[in-house]
């Protein structure tokens, strides 16, 4: 589970003991990102939203999953997962990742190459310094031309001003956002009100299964530290000094 809003350095120095949670919402992100590029495809919301307005439905050509190229941004377990759901429909993976597994189903390019090949490009990497506006100016330049991008991971990766001026030129044929630099990570609403973008209000965990997972496997936590161990998960033990001073 991400902590990246806990200051890690600050519990260790305090002796505070950080755990994180197993990733439980790893299909229900993985779903969402395979109908977030359905409906960018097909144009499903444009769709929708024309109906609701009383406008004419107006059919448009879409773009079909087999035979189009994915690329992922960042190989994690969501990433690994959407990548199965994308090949049973036909399509071609490629990711980008510093630490690549071993695997024969993905081919792995640096972030220019995978850019210029994918149709659709799905951004899955962590959010870390290094990461920050990962995608930026010269990386949605890099894009095919009518490319979709899709954000899943966090708004940081994303330099929001070059993603809205690369719909507005027509560089993307279209983005979909289920995270973004609004408070809550929820998308910008300067991006969100476009009718090039399909927006979700962070919703990408939010199952029954994925949420009852994490609320479960905090309490598993909570146990085991009552048992006297240390949870899975634990990030600082090394640091965790108030445990020590409790008998732990």
């Amino acid at each position: 589970m991400d902590i990246s809003t806990i200051d890690v350095a600050a519990a260790s120095a305090a002796g505070v003991l950080v755990t994180r949670a197993t990733p439980g919402f790893t299909d229900s992100v993985a779903e969402l990102g395979l109908g977030l590029m359905i409906d960018l495809a097909r144009g499903v919301s444009t769709a929708v939203r024309a109906a609701r307005a009383g406008q004419a439905m107006v059919p448009a050509m879409g773009t079909q999953l087999r035979g189009a190229t994915l690329g992922l941004v960042g190989y994690g377990r969501i990433a690994q997962r959407l990548g199965a759901l994308a090949r049973a429909c036909g399509m071609r993976v490629l990711a980008n990742d510093p630490h690549p597994p071993a695997t024969e189903d993905v081919t792995f390019l640096d972030l220019p190459a995978l850019l210029a090949e994918a149709d659709f490009v799905v951004c899955l990497a962590p959010a870390t310094p290094e990461t920050r506006d990962l995608m930026d100016e010269a990386a949605f330049a890099r894009m095919r031309r009518g490319a979709f991008f899709i954000n899943l991971a966090r708004g940081e990766l994303v330099d929001e001003a070059a993603l809205a001026a690369a719909l507005e030129r027509g560089q993307l044929g279209g983005a979909a956002l289920d995270v973004g630099r609004a408070p809550d990570q929820m998308p910008s609403p300067a991006l969100a009100h476009r009718p090039d973008v399909v927006a979700t209000p962070h919703i990408g965990g939010l199952t029954r299964a994925a949420t009852e997972h994490q609320a479960m496997d905090t309490v598993r936590q909570v146990a085991a530290l009552a048992a006297g161990t240390l949870p899975e998960g634990t990030v600082n033990a090394a640091e965790a000094r108030r445990l020590s001073r409790s008998g732990r």
